[in-house]
């Protein structure tokens, strides 16, 4: 029988300056050779913290990983779990237990010992691994296929095993090595709700690595977005996607329609001269930025308005003609080409039956945005 979801509590211990955080990286640098894999990273997670390295192959955010696990020794800087200092100290040491992507199943051993394994090498009583296996066993609900072989379960349930082994143990911190890319899509959304709900049951604080923006935007607390080697933003997935601190951020999270300018001056409201649209965009709550600054400004396509009629004064907008449309069921996607060549995407819900239909290729149309769905970026 399936379980009732949990409700997680929403706490932020990051906004605390009190709060001791249980992992914290000091000026972590990992080179190997000429190659600098992380460079000078600061990082504090918390404790019950659902924590995503999130970024593209190669920015660095697996030898992160690997270096929390002491698979790696970073060149520079330490890691500090609970307090102690663990640079150096042997992964078998560490109070983590880490699930790799392809599971590390022993083919030989039943579900139950692949569990048992590490208790174990642990030298703890039978009755205790017993025990600890059962309890595993029922929080990922794999109670009935104890006896089976790791080839005799689906790619799901090899996940689930892989969990259970890795919770008997009880870590204080438990490693996510892109653990659902090898599930197909329905499969892995539906295994991403599992985990943060077994997460958030047993109350140990996850670190996952992964490169699949949705993913990470479904399970995480908290998001650290890699870019080759540096964490570029800290937050929370609300944070990331909607105040993107910087450019790279802002395009890699997402789709975002982005407009270089530059500030001329306005108070409560900014004027930025775009050339590529013939007026000047409005961004409030933009903060001070001085009179002639360089900056993009961004707007995600589900705030852009499309519709034939001029819109009404008071809010950014742009004319021009659909040039694509992306047809994904309960969206569509506009592609709006302007007199300038520069291409607007807009995003539709389709609310009713036939609403794809109402705008076509090589209509004429109008694009809209309220001033305050806009973001100015400096970086």
């Amino acid at each position: 029988m399936a379980q009732a979801a949990v409700k997680r509590e929403v706490t932020a211990p990051w906004n605390d300056p009190q709060a001791v955080p249980l992992i914290r990286f000091e000026g972590i640098s990992k080179r190997f050779g000429d190659f600098t894999a992380v460079e000078h990273v600061d990082l504090a997670i918390h404790k019950g913290e659902f924590f995503s390295l999130l970024g593209a192959s190669g920015c660095g955010k697996t030898t992160l990983l690997r270096m929390l696990a002491g698979f790696e020794i970073p060149t520079t800087g330490r890691i500090l779990i609970d307090g102690q200092d663990v640079t150096e100290v042997p992964p078998y040491e560490r109070p983590v237990n880490m699930m790799f992507q392809s599971y590390a199943l022993f083919p030989h051993m039943s579900v139950a010992d692949n569990i048992a394994f590490g208790l174990k090498q642990d030298g703890l009583a039978k009755p205790v691994i017993k025990d600890k296996v059962a309890a595993a066993l029922e929080l990922v609900q794999m109670g009935r296929f104890s006896g089976r072989k790791p080839h005799q379960l689906s790619g799901g349930q090899r996940q689930r095993v892989a969990l259970a082994r890795c919770l008997a143990k009880e870590p204080k911190v438990v490693l996510l090595d892109e653990p659902l890319a090898a599930l197909d899509k329905k499969l892995r959304e539906a295994t991403q709700l599992e985990l943060v709900n077994i997460q958030d049951r047993v109350g140990i604080t996850f670190v996952m690595v992964t490169h699949d923006q949705g993913e990470a935007m479904t399970m995480s607390s908290r998001i650290g977005v890699m870019n080759a080697g540096c964490i570029e933003q800290v937050g929370s997935p609300v944070d990331i996607y909607e105040y993107p601190g910087t450019r790279f951020v802002a395009d890699f999270i997402g789709a975002a329609n982005m407009f270089q300018g530059s500030v001329r001056g306005g108070e409560g409201a900014l004027a930025i001269a775009c050339p590529e649209l013939e007026h000047d965009l409005s961004v409030t709550e933009a903060g001070a930025v001085a009179a002639g600054t360089p900056v993009t400004v961004m707007v995600r396509p589900e705030k852009v308005m499309i519709a034939r009629d001029k819109p009404a004064s008071g809010l950014n907008w742009a004319e021009g003609v659909v040039s694509d449309i992306a047809y994904l069921g309960d969206v569509s996607i506009y592609h709006v080409r302007l007199a300038s060549g520069r291409k607007i995407q807009a995003l539709r819900t389709n609310l009713h039956h036939g609403e794809e239909s109402r705008l076509t290729w090589e209509d004429p149309v109008f694009l809209a945005w309220h001033p305050a769905d806009s973001l100015v970026l400096t970086k």
